[in-house]
């Protein structure tokens, strides 16, 4: 049983304890640059992004759902909480922070995560798309005017990053091969600025670094229904967002490793971990897909790479705050359009043409949507509807009516019955309707056979009774054979006029 236990444990926390430490350390340096700029972007200082980051980085190593990973203070997050900063200030943002971690807490109780489902491939490919392309453009204002000094140090980490994996393998040198190469790529660059005395901007440029450690405290604000009111939309905002974000950054996790995940637990942590950071002076945050996809290339398989992306972060920011003010801005650009890099679908682009293009249409709309707005519930929202509509619209062309007229010698005019087949829902209910000819059949004997159909909703069961009542307007004695019992079940509660006769096979 201990042995057993001890077995499970290590598998979730630390199948190789050094890949798990160093692919941590690239997740980390990969979180800087774009934890700063999303702590600009929410109108807060550097150092309530980067404590959001190792608090929630930490916390959710133990609460989360999905081992190796990442979540941190993120962009997305940070776009719909700066209106509420700007106007009230950060004490009602670390409020609203507080609460949507409670909303994410009793969302993933109430086993919520099941909604994913309802997100197409095509949506999840479009969301990937769409983040990798605004990481790359995130590096641009870094490159806007940049000195010759600054490109040939991006050429020089870019190198350093793909060359050193590649010329391991090749000359099969494992020791190339033991350090991630985007840790090497930072170290290098920063001693060569340094020695050589190039004018490259720093981590310390960006904004002013931590010089304390965090310390807990509930939001300074009035607890009273005034509070309620100015922070319920925002807090309801950044709930979504950050559930949308985090359980699709989970399902990439899951393909990427060919390992499952718990959605409702990952809700559940986050909520946790979003509480968590707003008491103790940071923004609430979510999965980040550019740094779960770096950690898991470079070997993060278990909740240890999470764990430590935090406590390093928090090293780097306090206890070794001097020399990463040092490191280069241009050397986490190369990082992070590496992750751009591994994170776009390249596949993506060859299967537009042989894919359905509705479903290219889904995953294309996401990723205009997305990029336009800035905003990843924006871009997934239109792609879930779009989804929704096609598939309706494909599912409603599959219903098949067929009329067949039986002579019958001893009257005047003989038995019709059509005969349906397909589906039977809001989409397809005009179709259906119209697919009668009423005046054609006046005054005869009138069989509707639904053996294979299906009625779905009431729409349906509106458009079937239509037909019925219409039949016997025009003299039509009308018998319904064949409904399956979901469909008898449904006609029979919304009182319908159809007769829910069985068909002589007894269905």
């Amino acid at each position: 049983m201990y042995s057993s236990t001890l077995t499970r444990l290590r598998a979730e926390w630390a199948p190789s304890i050094p890949r798990e430490l160093l692919a941590g350390a690239v997740a980390t340096f990969a979180l800087i640059p774009e934890v700063i700029a999303f702590s600009f972007v929410a109108g807060v200082d550097p150092s309530v992004g980067l404590f959001a980051s190792f608090v929630i980085s930490i916390v959710i190593a133990f609460t989360g759902g999905r081992p190796a990973m990442v979540s941190a203070a993120a962009g997305s997050v940070a776009l719909v909480a700066a209106p509420l900063v700007q106007s009230h200030g950060l004490g009602y943002l670390l409020a609203a922070g507080l609460l949507a971690g409670a909303v994410q807490v009793a969302f993933g109780l109430m086993k919520l995560g099941v909604l994913m489902r309802f997100v197409s491939s095509s949506v999840r490919t479009g969301f990937v798309n769409a983040l990798a392309i605004l990481i790359f453009a995130a590096q641009l204002p870094h490159l806007h005017g940049a000195s010759v000094a600054t490109w040939g140090a991006l050429a020089l980490g870019l190198a350093l990053i793909y060359g050193l994996p590649w010329l391991g393998q090749r000359l099969a040198w494992p020791a190339l091969t033991a350090i991630p190469s985007p840790l090497i790529c930072v170290v290098v660059l920063t001693v060569l600025a340094s020695a050589l005395g190039l004018h490259l901007p720093t981590v310390g440029d960006l904004g002013k670094l931590p010089d304390s450690l965090p310390v807990f405290a509930l939001p300074a604000v009035p607890v009273s229904l005034d509070t309620l009111r100015i922070i319920l939309l925002p807090v309801l905002a950044i709930a979504m967002v950050g559930l949308l974000e985090s359980v699709l950054t989970a399902a990439v996790v899951d393909e990427m490793t060919d390992t499952p995940s718990d959605k409702n637990r990952e809700c559940t942590g986050l909520g946790l971990a979003n509480i968590a950071a707003s008491c103790f002076g940071g923004i609430a945050g979510c999965g980040m897909i550019g740094q779960a996809v770096g950690n898991v290339k470079y070997g993060g398989r278990g909740r240890l790479s999470t764990l430590f992306a935090g406590v390093f972060l928090l090293i780097l920011m306090v206890a070794l705050k001097d020399w990463v003010s040092k490191v280069p801005v241009i050397a986490l650009v190369a990082i992070m359009v590496m992750v751009s890099a591994e994170t776009f679908d390249w596949k993506s682009l060859g299967a537009l043409v042989r894919h359905p293009r509705l479903s290219s249409a889904a995953m294309l709309a996401t990723v205009v949507v997305t990029i336009a707005t800035h905003n990843l519930a924006a871009g997934v929202a239109v792609g879930v509807v779009l989804s929704g509509v096609f598939f309706a619209f494909k599912v409603s062309h599959m219903l098949e009516v067929q009329m067949h007229d039986e002579p019958d010698p001893g009257a005047a005019l003989g038995q019709r019955t059509w005969r349906v087949s397909g589906q039977v829902f809001f989409a397809s209910a005009d179709a259906f309707i119209e697919a009668f000819d009423v005046l054609g059949a006046e005054g005869r004997p009138v069989v509707i056979d639904v053996t294979h159909a299906h009625f779905w909703d009431i729409t349906a069961v509106a458009a079937l009774d239509k037909v019925v009542q219409r039949l016997r307007h025009h003299g039509c004695t009308v018998q319904v054979l064949g409904l399956n019992e979901a469909s008898a079940v449904l006609i029979d509660r919304m009182g319908s006029d159809a007769a829910p006769a069985k068909s002589p096979t007894g269905s």
